[in-house]
């Protein structure tokens, strides 16, 4: 990791609360599992800040990836743009701004390797129904807050946990992160 990138989670994360951030061991989970997929295409639901974008943005550096992140509110996004800059990850990011439910159905075509869902917990069920056509065999999704946010998240935790297609785990890491392999 970066200098810039180090000094920048360091500012972020003293804005945590504000925005919502992902913990540093969710981080650091998501930036391994990143680089021992070798992934190439991942998209985030719920920039806010740019937190978990600087996350993944490190990983997919070392395996020559791409970031897609969605934000509903220009404002936060416009934050995570200044420091993608700063962290000299602008050129493997491309942010989008709207609902992440009507950027994928209406914008995205391409196929992930991994998504991570943080947005409104209540449309996890909704994320869930335009990104599985999007994910290959092998493909992963992460899913953050799923107890923290256990009731809202429900519907999506019942429905993927029982697809066939679909192995789940739901991680001990702050606020409990479901980690779901498509088979």
């Amino acid at each position: 990791m970066n200098a810039e990138t180090i000094e920048a989670m360091s500012q972020l994360e003293m804005t945590a609360d504000k925005f919502w951030n992902i913990s540093r061991d969710t981080g650091n989970f998501i930036n391994i599992l990143l680089k021992m997929m070798n992934a190439k295409n991942v998209l985030e639901l719920g920039t806010s800040n740019g937190y978990s974008a600087l996350w993944m943005a490190d990983a997919l550096k070392e395996t020559n990836g791409h970031l897609t992140t969605i934000e509903f509110w220009e404002k936060r996004q416009c934050i995570a743009r200044e420091y993608f800059e700063k962290c000299g990850f602008s050129d493997i990011i491309t942010c989008k701004i709207g609902s992440a439910y009507d950027v994928i159905k209406n914008e995205i075509k391409e196929k992930f390797d991994l998504v991570f869902i943080d947005a409104n917990k209540q449309e996890y069920i909704k994320y869930f129904e335009v990104i599985d056509p999007l994910l290959k065999r092998g493909s992963v999704i992460l899913a953050d807050n799923i107890t923290s946010h256990a009731a809202k998240v429900k519907p999506f935790v019942d429905t993927i946990s029982k697809r066939d297609d679909y192995q789940v785990q739901i991680l001990d890491l702050p606020d409990g992160l479901l980690v779901a392999y498509k088979k």
